[in-house]
C-alpha cells in the first residue's frame, strides 16, 4: 500500500520514513505527488489539524495519507505557541523569528519548562482513520545551541538527552522525540490492524 505524507519538509520526511520503513510499499511527499498546496490549519488542537491535513490529501489523491501537527507548549506562556508554533512570529513561517519572539516573551519568566507534542493522523479513502500522540519534556534555554534539527530545536533543552535537540544527532532525537514517539505509537496501531 502506498502512503501520501502531507509535507514537503525534508526533516519531517526523513524522520517519518526512518520510523515507518517497511510499513508501506512506498511513502510519497506532496512534491512526489505533484501537489503544491498549503492546507489551512484551522483546528483548535494538534489532532484536529493533523486530521484536517490528512483528510484533504486523501480527497486530492484517493490514497491513504499521513499528516502530523506539532506544537511547542511553554508553561509560562499558558501553552503558547501551541498550535501556532510554525507561525508564532507571523505567517512568514520563519524559524529564526519564531525563536527570537519566544525568547523575548520568556525574558522575565521564572519557569522555562516546556514540552513538544505531536499528533499523527493516518486517514484512508473509506473514511477510517488512526490517531497517535507523542510528547517530550524539557525547557527553553536562553541561547541557541547546535546546528542540527529545525524549528525550535536549538533552544529546546531535552532533559532526557542532557542537550538541546539542535546539539543531538538525528538518531538521538528520533529515539526520544515527540514525533518519534507518535510515529512508534502509530506503528503499533498499524500492526494491531494487521493482527
Amino acid at each position: 500500500m502506498k502512503l501520501a505524507i502531507a509535507t514537503n519538509n525534508k526533516h519531517k520526511l526523513q524522520e517519518i520514513k526512518a520510523i515507518l520503513d517497511g510499513k508501506f510499499e512506498s511513502m510519497l511527499s506532496l512534491g512526489d505527488l505533484g501537489l503544491d498546496i498549503e492546507i489551512e490549519e484551522t483546528g483548535a488542537t494538534l489532532e484536529e489539524n493533523a486530521l484536517i491535513k490528512a483528510r484533504e490529501i486523501v480527497r486530492l489523491t484517493g490514497m491513504p495519507a499521513l499528516a502530523d501537527d506539532t506544537g511547542l507548549m511553554v508553561d509560562a506562556l499558558d501553552g503558547a505557541p501551541g498550535v501556532y508554533s510554525a507561525r508564532y512570529a507571523g505567517e512568514a513561517h520563519d524559524d529564526k523569528a519564531n525563536r527570537q519572539l519566544l525568547l523575548k516573551n520568556l525574558q522575565n519568566a521564572s519557569s522555562r519548562s516546556a514540552h513538544f507534542g505531536t499528533a499523527i493522523a493516518v486517514c484512508y479513502p473509506d473514511g477510517k482513520y488512526l490517531v497517535s500522540h507523542g510528547r517530550v519534556d524539557g525547557r527553553i534555554i536562553d541561547e541557541e545551541r547546535g546546528e542540527n534539527g529545525f524549528g525550535y530545536d536549538s533552544i529546546f533543552f531535552s532533559d532526557e538527552l542532557g542537550k538541546t535537540f539542535g546539539e543531538a544527532t538525528a538518531e538521538e532525537k528520533n529515539a526520544i522525540s515527540h514525533r518519534g514517539r507518535a510515529l512508534r505509537a502509530m506503528v503499533a496501531l498499524l500492526n494491531s490492524q494487521i493482527d
